[in-house]
């Protein structure tokens, strides 16, 4: 069985640099340190860092066990932030980049009176992060269908894995009835190539393997494209839940994954399907 891996499956930039921080503070710090919140959305991750000393924790009232919380990559809401900064806590913020800028550029929105759209998931962690900076009038949509009177002064910033088209269709709603709009595409340069690339493989195998953890929006969103493709597609998170029957009398397997997969369980699973697909 052929294996074909897109070339921009796993971490991104901004993973990668959470994650880099994350193992540097948890080998070089002596104390207790923290996330608030996992600090990717991969449990295997996540793991390690547990092992090494990092510990997720979810509430802010739980950080004075620690001298030191890493901010995850997806961001956290300011008023937490201020809260923690009152608390005189140690702080390395790990939030990715491209998240800090949509922040920054719906404070700037809100400063210029504009009433924020945030194109993206609600309860997703980013998200939240990025409202706080956004105002209390705040629209958050999944889709275009979701917006029915955006206002006349409208500013658009969007989650950093939301796909392209998703963004074209809401300007084209808002558009029709606001007087004056201000976009700023939002959208990680990895998250489109991603879903690129994911797309033209998903069209040349007949299975597609989609890595990642299975509270990644990213990577459910890869699991959807293909499916949406047509081809048969396994959400997976290890080497562990391959099934023999998935490959049986496949001649071309596809792999990709989620922006917060890590090579080594990229490598596992081929190595696991090579295995099972020469015992067929």
């Amino acid at each position: 069985m052929e294996i074909l891996i897109a070339e921009t499956a796993g971490f991104c930039f901004g993973v990668k640099r959470a994650v880099d921080m994350a193992f540097k503070a948890a080998n070089s710090h002596s104390g207790k340190a923290a996330t608030l919140g996992p600090i990717i959305h991969n449990p295997q991750v996540i793991q390690k860092l547990a092992h090494r000393g990092l510990i997720p924790i979810e509430k802010i009232e739980d950080t004075h066990k620690f001298d030191l919380l890493l901010i995850r990559t997806h961001g956290i809401p300011q008023d937490i932030y201020k809260k923690i900064q009152e608390r005189g806590i140690n702080v390395i913020d790990a939030t990715c980049p491209f998240v800090k800028k949509a922040q920054e550029y719906a404070k700037l929105l809100k400063e210029e009176g504009y009433r924020v759209i945030i194109l993206g998931d609600r309860d997703h962690p980013e998200v939240k992060g990025i409202v706080s900076y956004a105002g209390a009038d705040t629209l958050v949509v999944k889709n275009a269908e979701e917006i029915k009177k955006p206002g006349r002064k409208v500013g658009i910033v969007v989650q950093t894995t939301q796909p392209l088209e998703r963004l074209k269709e809401v300007v084209s709603r808002v558009v029709e009835t606001a007087k004056e709009v201000k976009v700023y595409n939002t959208i990680c340069n990895s998250t489109a190539m991603r879903l690129r690339e994911t797309e033209e493989l998903a069209g040349e195998v007949e299975v597609m393997f989609v890595i990642g953890g299975k509270n990644s929006a990213n990577t459910k969103q890869l699991a959807r494209l293909c499916q949406r493709i047509g081809v048969r597609t396994y959400h997976i998170e290890t080497a562990d839940e391959i099934n023999t029957e998935w490959i049986k009398g496949i001649k071309k397997a596809g792999i990709t994954a989620g922006a917060s997969t890590p090579d080594w369980i990229i490598q596992e699973i081929r190595d696991r399907l090579e295995y099972l697909s020469s015992k067929d």
